[in-house]
Parts: C-alpha cells; sequence; structure tokens
C-alpha cells in the first residue's frame, strides 16, 4: 500500500472512480431501445450497439430509424404542434421549467451515462455539460414567456427536424429543442448513432413532467436516417455537423422554402500576443483543444504565437502537456478521456501522418491502446499542410508563429471556416482590435470555450448559418411576420438585338452597367430591348468584374453608421431633385417610396444596435452586428425602382456592398441611378448593377465565393437554382416575400437582420463574485 509520505513526494493522484451502479441498472433494465414517438417508447426494431469508447463494452442495443418511423415521428408532432403553440406562452414556461428542474434532478445520472456513451471525462460532463443543459431549458423558459412580447408578429415554424453530433450529445439536445419548444414549434430529434443514450434517457424526462405527447419526439439512428428526416415534411432542419454533410443538407433542401440553420465545423485560431499572460495562454490551450478530447468544433486549433515569445510559451506548453492525465474516463482525476469511436481515433492519426509526411512534426499525441490518444501539437507547420488545413477534431492542436499583428490576422483568417477564435493579450486596445478583425462568429479575449444560453453562437463562412441561443436563436425558431404576398409579373423573352431602338429625343443615350463607381459597356457587347430603349445584357464575366468590385469596398463597413446615414440622406435629396425624370419611368408612388426608404434606413444606420447579454459572472458578453460583406440580390420584376431600393438601401445602410440584378423586364429607371450614387458621395464599389436575363446572372452570383448572402426576390422558379448554387460555400439565402414594394411593410427591422449576423464578444470583466467559478457558473 502507498504511504502518505510517498504520495506527498510523487504528488500522483490515486484513483477516484465515479460509481456508476445507478446508470448500469438503468441500463440492464430498459436493455434494447425503441424511438420515442408521439409520448412513449415504440417496440425496437432493427438494431445497432452503442458502446463504451473507453472499454468497447456493449452499453445498449438502440433501433436504427427507417423513413417510415420518421414519417410517423413527424406525423405525432404535426398532429402535437396546434395544441403546444396555443399555449400560452406562461403555460410553455412551465414545461420548460420542469424540464430544468429534472435534468437537475438527475445531474448525477445524465453525467454519468454522457460519460459512458461519449467517453468525456466525468468532471466535464458534471461540472460543464449538464449544468448547461439546465441553463438553456431555465433560459428559454423565460423565452417562451416573452415571445410575443419580444418578437411582435412572429409565429412558430411548424415541426422542426434537429439532427445533433456526438461530441456534446445532451447539450446539444437542449441547444436546439429548447428554443424549438419556447418558440412553439415541436421537434423531431436524431441523436447521434455513437452517442443515443442521454438523448433517450431525456425522453423519460418528457415523459416524467407531462410534456404533451407529439411535442418531442426522438428518433434514433446512423446517417441514412438523418437524410430521412431531411427529406421529410418538416418546417425547418437544424443540423450540427460536419461542414460536407451540411452542404449536403442545403442542396436538397434547394428550392423548397424550409428553414434551415447549420453549425458546422471549424479551424478557429488562438492567437497568443507578445505581451499575453503566457501562464494563462498555456491554461486557455487546455481549455480549447484539450477539453473532449479536441473533439470541439470551435476548439482553438490553430496556435498562433508571436515569434518573439513562442520559445518560451512552447516551453511553458510541452511542460503542462506532459502533466495532462490521459485515462478512464470515469475517474475524476483523468483530463482527457476517450475517443468517442475507433473510426474517430483512425481519422485523427490519419491526418497526423498526413501532416507529418508534408513535413510537420507531431510533439506528443502518441496513439495508445483502446480509444485513446495523448495530447499533442503540430509544429514547423507550412499553411498549405494537411494539419493545417483539415479540421482534425482530435486533441492535437498546430502552432505557428507571426511577427505583426497584421499577420496575426492574415493567418488567423486564412482559412475557409470561420466559427470561432481566442484573443490573449494584457492590452485591451491590442486584444479587442485583434478580435474585431477575425473573421468568426464567436470571439474569446482572454479565455477559450466559454458558452452561455443568453450569448448567440455559430460562425461565419463555411461554419454554417443560423445562430443558437439568445434571442438571435430564437429569432431562428420563428416565421417572420406574414406579408400579404403580390402577384408575380411573368418575366418576358430576352433576345439580344444588334440594331439601334425607337429613335430617341435629343442626344443619343446609352444604358450601361454599373460597378466600381463607373459606366461599364457589358462584356459581350449585347444589349436587349426594354421599354424606353435598350439595356445592357450582363454575363457571367460581368458578375465577377462586379463581385470584383464590391469587395474593394470595405471601407464603407468602417465608415460607421452616422457616416453612411449622411450618404443616404443625400440618395434621397438628390433622388427627390430628379424626381419628376424617374416617375416618368417609373410611377410617382415608386419614387415616392424610394425617397422614404431612405430616409427610413438613414435612421436605421446608427441604430441598428447589438446587446450587452446576461451571461457568465465575470465577463462582459457583447453581441454586435456585423456586415454580412458583399450580398448579391436579385430584384423583383415589377415596381423596378421601388424593388430595387427597398432591398439594396438596407443592405448598404448596414456597411454591405451589393451586386443586384435589378428588374430584367424594366431596368433603365435603375441604371440612370448611377448618377444620383456619384452625386451622393456613395463609394465606388458599394453598388454594383448588372442587368440582363435573372436567371442567367442569379446562378454564378449566388455561387461566387466572395458573395457572403444572397437576397432572392427574382422569380420563385430561380429559388432552387439558387440555393444549389449558394450551397457551393454555404452562404445564407433569403427568398424575399414578393410585395407591394411601394407598402410601408416593405421595410423595417427584417432586412437588417438579414443584412447583419451577430459576432460574440466574450470580455473579462470585473471579479469573478465567490462561489461562481465553476465553468457552467
Amino acid at each position: 500500500m502507498t504511504k502518505v509520505s510517498e504520495i506527498m513526494q510523487t504528488m500522483e493522484y490515486g484513483p477516484s472512480t465515479e460509481d456508476a451502479s445507478a446508470v448500469r441498472d438503468w441500463l440492464a433494465r430498459r436493455g434494447t431501445f425503441g424511438h420515442f414517438i408521439n409520448g412513449s417508447f415504440t417496440k425496437p426494431g432493427d438494431t445497432f450497439e452503442t458502446r463504451d469508447p473507453a472499454t468497447g463494452e456493449v452499453l445498449a442495443r438502440v433501433t436504427q430509424g427507417t423513413a417510415d418511423d420518421v414519417a410517423a415521428a413527424v406525423k405525432a408532432a404535426r398532429r402535437a404542434q396546434k395544441g403546444w403553440a396555443a399555449l400560452s406562452g406562461t403555460e410553455r414556461a412551465r414545461h420548460l421549467y420542469a424540464l430544468a428542474r429534472h435534468v437537475q434532478k438527475r445531474e448525477r445520472f445524465l453525467s454519468v451515462l454522457e460519460t459512458l456513451d461519449n467517453g468525456k471525462p466525468i468532471r466535464e460532463a458534471r461540472d460543464i455539460d449538464v449544468p448547461l443543459v439546465a441553463r438553456h431549458f431555465y433560459h428559454h423558459a423565460g423565452w417562451a414567456e416573452l415571445r410575443d412580447t419580444r418578437f411582435p408578429g412572429h409565429a412558430p415554424l411548424g415541426v422542426c427536424g434537429q439532427i445533433i453530433p456526438w461530441n456534446f450529445p445532451l447539450l446539444m439536445l437542449a441547444w436546439k429543442v429548447a428554443p424549438a419548444l419556447a418558440a412553439g414549434n415541436t421537434v423531431v430529434l436524431k441523436p447521434a448513432e455513437y452517442t443515443p443514450l442521454t438523448a433517450l434517457a431525456f425522453a423519460e424526462i418528457c415523459q416524467e413532467v407531462g410534456l404533451p405527447v407529439g411535442v418531442v419526439n426522438i428518433v434514433t439512428g446512423d446517417g441514412a436516417t438523418g437524410a430521412a428526416l431531411v427529406a421529410a415534411e418538416v418546417d425547418k432542419i437544424a443540423f450540427t455537423g460536419s461542414t460536407e454533410v451540411g452542404r449536403g443538407i442545403a442542396t436538397a433542401l434547394a428550392g423548397t422554402g424550409r428553414k434551415l440553420t447549420l453549425e458546422l465545423g471549424g479551424k478557429s485560431p488562438f492567437v497568443v500576443m507578445e505581451d499575453a499572460d503566457l501562464d494563462a495562454a498555456v491554461e486557455g490551450v487546455v481549455d480549447s483543444i484539450w477539453f473532449n478530447q479536441g473533439q470541439v468544433c470551435c476548439a482553438g486549433s490553430r496556435i498562433l504565437v508571436a515569434e518573439s515569445v513562442a520559445a518560451r510559451f512552447e516551453d511553458l506548453l510541452s511542460a503542462r502537456m506532459a502533466r495532462l492525465r490521459v485515462g478512464a474516463p470515469l475517474d475524476k482525476s483523468t483530463d482527457i478521456g476517450a475517443i468517442v469511436d475507433p473510426v474517430q481515433k483512425d481519422r485523427i492519426l490519419s491526418i497526423c501522418r498526413a501532416a507529418t509526411e508534408a513535413g510537420a512534426e507531431l510533439v506528443g499525441g502518441q496513439a495508445q491502446e483502446g480509444c485513446f490518444i495523448a495530447p499533442g501539437y503540430l509544429k514547423n507547420i507550412a499553411p498549405a499542410n494537411p494539419g493545417m488545413e483539415q479540421e482534425i477534431f482530435g486533441p492535437i492542436a498546430t502552432l505557428s508563429t507571426f511577427r505583426t499583428a497584421d499577420e496575426a490576422v492574415e493567418l488567423a483568417n486564412n482559412t475557409r471556416y470561420g466559427l470561432a477564435g481566442s484573443v490573449w493579450s494584457e492590452s485591451a486596445t491590442v486584444a479587442t482590435d485583434i478580435a474585431a478583425r477575425i473573421k468568426a462568429g464567436v470571439i474569446w479575449i482572454n479565455g477559450a470555450n466559454m458558452f452561455d444560453a443568453a450569448a448567440p453562437f455559430g460562425g461565419y463562412r463555411e461554419s454554417g448559418y443560423g445562430r443558437e441561443g439568445g434571442a438571435a436563436g430564437m429569432r431562428d425558431y420563428l416565421a417572420e411576420p406574414a406579408v400579404k404576398p403580390a402577384r408575380e409579373v411573368a418575366l418576358k423573352l430576352v433576345v439580344a438585338v444588334t440594331g439601334g431602338a425607337a429613335p430617341q429625343q435629343g442626344i443619343d443615350r446609352t444604358a450601361k452597367l454599373y460597378y466600381g463607381g463607373a459606366q461599364k459597356r457589358p462584356d459581350g457587347g449585347a444589349m436587349y430591348a426594354v421599354p424606353g430603349g435598350l439595356a445592357p445584357l450582363g454575363s457571367r464575366k460581368d458578375i465577377r468584374n462586379a463581385v470584383e468590385a464590391a469587395t474593394k469596398a470595405g471601407k464603407w463597413a468602417a465608415a460607421g453608421g452616422h457616416a453612411r446615414a449622411q450618404v443616404l440622406y443625400y440618395i434621397a435629396e438628390n433622388l427627390s431633385a430628379r424626381a419628376a425624370e424617374f416617375a416618368a419611368r417609373t410611377s410617382r408612388a415608386e419614387v415616392d417610396a424610394a425617397i422614404a426608404r431612405a430616409f427610413h434606413y438613414a435612421a436605421w444606420a446608427d441604430k441598428f444596435d447589438g446587446a450587452t447579454v446576461q451571461a457568465k459572472p465575470g465577463h462582459l458578453v457583447t453581441v454586435i452586428p456585423e456586415p454580412m460583406g458583399v450580398i448579391g440580390i436579385t430584384c423583383p420584376n415589377a415596381q423596378p425602382l421601388a424593388g430595387f431600393l427597398s432591398l439594396v438601401l438596407p443592405a448598404i445602410a448596414m456597411g454591405n456592398a451589393v451586386v443586384a440584378i435589378p428588374a430584367q423586364d424594366d431596368p433603365l429607371a435603375v441604371t440612370d441611378l448611377y448618377q444620383v450614387f456619384d452625386t451622393s458621395d456613395l463609394p465606388g464599389g458599394v453598388v454594383n448593377i448588372v442587368t440582363g436575363v435573372t436567371a442567367d446572372l442569379a446562378v454564378p452570383l449566388a455561387a461566387h465565393d466572395e458573395v457572403a448572402g444572397f437576397w432572392h426576390a427574382g422569380p420563385a422558379a430561380d429559388l432552387a437554382a439558387v440555393d444549389r448554387a449558394a450551397a457551393g460555400n454555404l452562404k445564407p439565402v433569403w427568398a424575399v416575400p414578393g410585395s407591394d414594394w411601394t407598402g410601408v411593410h416593405a421595410q423595417g427591422e427584417t432586412f437588417l437582420q438579414h443584412a447583419t449576423r451577430s459576432k460574440t464578444i466574450w470580455l473579462p470583466y470585473g471579479a469573478l463574485p465567490a462561489g461562481s467559478g465553476s465553468a457552467a457558473y
């Protein structure tokens, strides 16, 4: 037996294993699981095994869901949705409150079950995951109560299909189920094939609290089950998982009009400036990439360190890494548990092999017996190395150096992802400057991997779109206020002409495209007949040129809301001075509406604010609306002037640049706007206009990698093609409801919300109150 004196010499931890007997008894009683549909468990069908990744032991057998199972669950959810939505906010809040309380009552049970099924250390499941699960249900009980006050005119979407990953099984369930129920929706949830057990335990909690039958339905299975849910008659799909699968889902839903939110992969930067507290930053690495075995989509997997402190930082990092304990997940002293499955372990090791074969050096990261990998990092790694480009999704980081802040930002943004980032500096000025310039949806300053139900979470670029948590997350589970639809105007056949139009009075005028602040002839040199003369017939090359011009207008976003408002007022002023001329091309009602839009969005330009949300104590958590970047817009064929400016003005008011395709059949009123823009101090490239066949121009515009978002108010028949094109780099598409573009409902905050995406900044603030130092509080 080890003596106390010997322990004091080595300071080694002894075993401290959590008792799993209650969970094992529950699993033995349940044996084989069916689905949870319409308030009860179904008879098991064809099954698959779910195993403890730490030992390989079979924990349970779970039913493989079929398309029929999914259909039955959707039918139950549809039947329950009307009654659930008809409950008062208080009644829905009471159900969510009961779910939170029962999660807390079963905290130990759920923590152990999560650890057995997933392989994560019991400390993380117990101290982080399960408390945050309860927090999400408490938080959204409040949103159920406040829904109609905070979101007037909004309504539930209906039935939501939700597909969650295996890295945070119960927490991801809470992230998705809680806001859906608070909004008045019902759900069909598919947990990950590797980790279905806590979702099935949650189904029992739904029974215990008396949740109305059919409100929550859980269908287990593999990717085929998820595909069946995507194909089912649901009103929304919410997916968390790989970028590749997310792109496939976006393609599958193209043209359906169903709402989609995606929280996908990441390759997040962890930036250590030369003035950083290096000891704290090393602990941040532990919390970032070695938390949950690195199986975290927002893990700071790319460590970027100032060259002047890199040697010292690496010494500290190596020493800290050597003290991390890899071992049995149920041991309370374990730091790093088991990889979820041998397939995932093999994938991690294969990427590491590819990285070292390409010249990188692996420090640590040794494969161990079973589903275990020691923590490690890749150094001397080039930007194009597979280890730098691919999401490893394991306890392996990369380590690179930089010399200047600009280089740090350039390296941080050198990725197709944009989920999160972490910045370490003792200078608030330096830290906030770097945080503002990193293109990611969540930034932690002097911290890492902090989450809260009040703080929106989600990414930019190929990390997906939509938010989970807070007001933004609630909005993604609500339908926008209904707009009375307008009759769609059929497009005319466009034929290129070589001859002139009808004779003009006075000096002949030639309409041109407009991009980069200048008039341009179409690349193909062709024109087509429209009312009032000939319009340029733009092409794919013209779209490329216009997008290139838009990407160079970045200073517009930095100008600030007040400066942008002044330009919009000037547009109104100059448009008013030429009102009779534009009314002759369209109508006085359209001109009046266009002027009103300019005043409306000038008013909003410096007033569409973010929020400081009440999240974890000791932090200032600010949600900032940022411009998308370049927005592609297809305009309606009717009311060409009012329709064009109703869409373009809110986009530029928020700091975006736009490439707009005006009304195909009547674009000349819009091409004449170049003079209004040029005399209103609008910088070149902020508004770019390409006329021509909407269907031919919309697809290359939606597919362009530099276009960050797309608004489609063109023909409904083109929506599917636009959606498929946009899925290439996972940009959100807003199918703008057709309406009377001269009416007041054709303006407002809805347009501004689609013109921005939220960035959540976590900044240490004040002293942490006593007793609130745990990860969840």
